[in-house]
């Protein structure tokens, strides 16, 4: 979602998504996703291993095990973390567990607005 969000905030920046783990594509997320305008379903879920070779200007982990096991990068790379509730892992009804995916989902809205009104 943050990939999706962060592309149409910075339409001329390469914009990366990988994880430490490679779980794949969430239809939820490509639900919640497709309501705010933004379609992500031909996006992939890649392990920033494939990645190894590119330097970054900025790295952002969502969520608090990616930022410890998240691999070195060079000194120049600004490093930034906001942990976020994975609504993966969100339990109820099916509407319950959407409703969890909508609220993450605004909320990495929102902090993909306000990074990228600051770089």
């Amino acid at each position: 979602m943050a990939e999706g969000f962060l592309k149409r905030e910075l339409p001329d920046a390469e914009v990366y998504s990988a994880g430490v783990e490679v779980h794949g594509l969430n239809p939820r997320a490509v639900k919640v996703m497709s309501e705010s305008g933004i379609d992500i379903s031909g996006n992939e879920s890649n392990h920033v291993d494939e990645y190894k070779d590119i330097t970054f200007d900025h790295v952002i982990t969502v969520c608090d095990h990616a930022a410890e096991v998240c691999p070195v990068f060079p000194a120049k790379t600004n490093k930034i973390h906001h942990s976020f509730k994975d609504p993966a892992k969100a339990t109820g009804s099916e509407e319950e567990i959407l409703s969890e995916f909508r609220i993450v989902r605004d909320e990495i809205a929102k902090f993909a607005k306000k990074f990228a009104s600051q770089i």
